[in-house]
């Protein structure tokens, strides 16, 4: 399911169980092995220090998009989605939904005729919190209390259906979660004799954001699309449309996406570093 709002990856690792310095003499001059020490000490504690942040900076980023504004009228975004679906052939393959509490548990039992029970995802719909498109059912829903969320939506439903390298894009997210643990496993590898630090311990952070980069461009690609028509039912239907609000929080939404690259570039990082010095 492509969702606008994102579930942070899981990066915060910890290293350590205690206080790694408190076997160590307290001297100017350590011994060569306690600067290793050190420095992995001080490695872990920034990464960790930034992996927090960029939780934090997710959290602020969701908050931000569940209270904008909306851009105009539900009739209109209606029209805006109708139209996206029709242009591009989905309208009677695509079924688009707007949840709240009253009509939550109808909508999953409508669709559980494919065995599938996605009461669970419609929860957080109903609360406002969440959007998504499902190929598996050609489902695309949003809260009814923000039912432009359902145009970033009908963007993946779009991408779904277009060519192969767009469904990779698309596709991709499910094994960005796999980065950090493949970099491990291809730096253990290639380790050099001498000790040196391989390309991949250099790279690691940029390798692991690059694992993201692929679904990070497929959001931007949904949001953009939903844009471009509101922007083409603007000019037919209602001149009065303010898309700003729209703009706007779609870039917050995006943005957590690019945090979220950002969190598995750290995640990659921190994985190289303690797999090398465990």
């Amino acid at each position: 399911m492509e969702g606008i709002t994102n579930r942070f990856p899981n990066f915060q690792h910890r290293y350590y169980t205690s206080n790694p310095y408190e076997s160590y003499p307290r001297t100017y001059s350590q011994p060569k092995e306690d600067n290793g020490v050190v420095k992995l000490a001080a490695s872990a504690g920034i990464l960790q220090g930034i992996a927090i942040l960029l939780t934090k900076a997710s959290e602020w980023c969701g908050k931000k998009l569940m209270q904008g504004k909306e851009f105009t009228s539900r009739e209109n975004v209606e029209k805006i989605a109708s139209k996206m679906l029709s242009e591009n052939k989905l309208d009677k393959t695509v079924a688009v939904e707007f949840i709240d509490k009253t009509n939550a548990a109808q909508v999953a039992a409508k669709y559980s005729k494919s065995g599938i029970n996605i009461l669970g995802e419609l929860e957080p719909v109903a609360k406002g919190q969440n959007a998504f498109y499902t190929d598996q059912l050609k489902l695309a829903v949003a809260p009814k209390s923000k039912p432009s969320l359902i145009l970033h939506e009908l963007g993946h439903a779009i991408t779904a259906h277009k060519g192969k390298f767009l469904k990779f894009l698309q596709k991709s997210r499910i094994y960005a979660a796999s980065v950090p643990t493949a970099l491990v496993l291809l730096n253990n590898s290639t380790q050099k004799p001498d000790g040196q630090k391989t390309f991949i311990e250099k790279h690691a952070f940029a390798l692991g954001f690059l694992g993201f980069l692929p679904t990070i461009l497929e959001e931007g690609l949904a949001s953009l699309r939903g844009i471009n028509a509101a922007k083409q039912v603007k000019k037919a239907v209602d001149n009065t449309m303010n898309l700003k609000p729209l703009k706007r929080n779609y870039a917050f939404a995006w943005l957590t996406y690019v945090i979220a690259g950002l969190g598995l570039g750290v995640a990659a990082k921190q994985s190289v570093i303690t797999e090398k010095n465990s």
